[in-house]
């Protein structure tokens, strides 16, 4: 089973990605892209989305670039994220963002991602994000 088929199964059935609305847009080897819808329960305050929200999509979208070009037999491996660290540059306002997720270097273990949130309609850059995911 290749790792794109894993993790588009794994985000339309778990709880947290289907509480905030998130689907998968495209993914390919080392690369995959998310969208948070704007709702409601995304909001912090007026039209802002929250900073959680948005940090939970990095971690998302990073996690499914991570596992996207692995290939396993039977049982896949296990995986977390070990390391997040997230940039906000600018409010995001009334808009579905777009996280765009990309491997930047694969260890025997870690993987190394760079994800750049735009708003959908805008195009702005509103967050960016380095995560570290660890498989195996």
């Amino acid at each position: 089973m290749r790792g794109a088929e894993l993790i588009s199964e794994f985000l339309q059935h778990s709880p947290f990605v289907g509480h905030l609305g998130m689907r998968l847009e495209a993914i390919e080897d080392d690369r995959a892209v998310l969208v948070l819808p704007f709702t409601e329960e995304v909001v912090t305050i007026g039209d802002v989305v929250h900073g959680g929200a948005v940090s939970a999509l990095i971690d998302t979208a990073a996690m499914a670039a991570a596992w996207s070009a692995i290939e396993f037999d039977g049982e896949p491996p296990r995986g977390t994220t070990v390391g997040l660290t997230v940039d906000f540059l600018a409010a995001a306002r009334a808009q579905e963002l777009e996280a765009d997720a990309r491997v930047l270097r694969r260890g025997s273990s870690l993987c190394f991602c760079e994800v750049k949130v735009t708003g959908a309609a805008d195009r702005k850059l509103v967050a960016s994000g380095l995560v570290t995911y660890k498989l195996g």
